[in-house]
C-alpha cells in the first residue's frame, strides 16, 4: 500500500481509459476512486466506462463517482460532435466492453473529493482529466480544501501552440472556463500538463499489436479501442503519426514530476472574448509568490517505454 493516494476525475473517452490503465500501475500512489463526469460522452456513460474498465482490469475495488452532468454556467450538455468522432458513440471507440455490474456510489464526485482532503491531506493526489467543474464545485463547497491537498496534476490548456478547439482553447477547458479559471486562481498546488508536452507522446498501431498478440481480454480490447482513437488522429491530426497520450501523460507526471520540465507561472482562464478559455499567465500576480505551473517540455522516450512497459503487464494479466 502506497502512502500517496490518487483521484482520477475523467470523462472516460479514450486517452482517460489510458489514464484509469496507468493509473493502477503506479507503484507510486493507490488509485482510491474515479469520478466520471460530462465531456467526451455524457456523464452516465463515463460513469459506465469507468466501471466496465476497471472491471476488465482486475479492479472492481476501485469506486466510481458521477460527477457533473454540465458546465457550472449551463444547464444541459451535448457531446460536440468532434468528440463523438474522436472517441466513438460510446467514449472508447465504439468498442463492447464486458458490463460491470457495479453501480456509482452515492456519494458524488465533488464531496468525495472533499472527504479524501481531510482524510489524506497532502498525500492526496487529484487528477483531472475532463472539464474542471468537479473540483470547482468541491472548492467552493469546501475553499479548505485547497490547503489540504498535495497535488493537482490536470490534462488541459496549452500554454506555448494553439488549443485544439480553438486557437486560443484546449477542450477540457473549453467546457468550462469559469470553473477553470477558480481552480487556476485557487492557492491548489497545480500542475498543468497540457498540448504543449502531451502531443509530443505518441502511440502507434505497431505498439497495439503487442497488446493484442496478448490474447488477454484487456488486451484485445485496449489494442481494438486505441486503434480506432490512432485511426481518427490519422484524419484529424496526421501530422502527428500516432494518438497522442494525453490523460496517461499527466497520471505519470502526478506521480514523477521529473518527466516534464515546467515554467513556475501563476496562470488565469480567460472567462470571456473572443480568446475564452485560454490559459495565460496572470499579470496581476506576477510577482507573487508562484503555486502553479505549466509543463512545456517531456521526456518522451521515458514515458513512452514507462507507458508501454506497465500496460502491457497489466494487460498480459487481465
Amino acid at each position: 500500500m502506497a502512502k500517496k493516494k490518487m483521484i482520477l476525475d475523467l470523462d472516460t473517452g479514450i486517452d482517460d481509459a489510458l489514464a484509469i490503465a496507468y493509473a493502477l500501475t503506479v507503484p507510486e500512489a493507490d488509485l482510491i476512486g474515479v469520478i466520471g463526469s460530462y465531456g467526451n460522452v455524457l456523464t452516465p456513460q463515463a460513469v459506465q466506462n469507468c466501471l466496465d474498465l476497471l472491471d476488465m482490469l482486475g479492479h472492481p475495488e476501485v469506486p466510481v463517482f458521477a460527477g457533473p452532468t454540465h458546465s457550472s454556467t449551463t444547464t444541459t450538455f451535448s457531446v460536440m460532435p468532434i468528440s463523438q468522432r474522436i472517441h466513438g458513440m460510446n467514449g472508447v471507440g465504439d468498442v463492447s466492453l464486458p458490463h460491470s455490474s457495479r453501480t456509482a456510489e452515492q456519494m458524488s464526485g465533488r464531496d468525495f473529493i472533499i472527504e479524501a482532503a481531510h482524510q489524506y491531506g497532502d498525500d492526496l493526489i487529484v487528477v483531472p482529466t475532463d472539464p474542471l467543474t468537479t473540483l470547482a464545485a468541491a472548492i467552493k463547497k469546501d475553499p479548505a480544501i485547497t490547503h489540504l491537498i498535495g497535488n493537482v496534476t490536470l490534462m488541459g490548456g496549452a500554454l506555448t501552440i494553439p488549443g485544439n478547439v480553438t486557437p486560443a482553447t484546449e477542450a477540457n477547458i473549453n467546457q468550462d472556463p469559469v470553473a477553470a479559471n477558480e481552480v487556476f486562481q485557487s492557492p491548489l498546488p497545480l500542475t498543468m500538463v497540457g498540448l504543449d508536452v502531451t502531443t509530443r507522446t505518441l502511440l502507434t498501431k505497431k505498439k497495439t499489436a503487442q497488446w493484442r498478440a496478448l490474447g488477454t481480454t484487456a488486451g484485445k480490447k485496449y489494442a481494438a479501442i486505441v486503434d480506432y482513437y490512432i485511426d481518427t488522429y490519422a484524419d484529424v491530426h496526421p501530422h502527428l503519426n500516432g494518438c497522442a497520450l494525453h490523460d496517461p501523460l499527466a497520471v505519470a507526471v502526478a506521480v514523477d514530476p521529473s518527466l516534464v520540465t515546467t515554467l513556475p507561472l501563476n496562470m488565469k482562464v480567460e472567462v470571456d472574448g473572443p480568446c475564452a478559455g485560454r490559459t495565460i499567465g496572470d499579470e496581476e500576480l506576477l510577482d507573487q509568490s508562484v503555486h502553479s505551473q505549466a509543463a512545456v517540455n517531456v521526456d518522451k522516450e521515458r514515458f513512452e517505454q514507462l507507458f508501454m512497459t506497465r500496460l502491457t503487464a497489466l494487460f498480459q494479466n487481465n
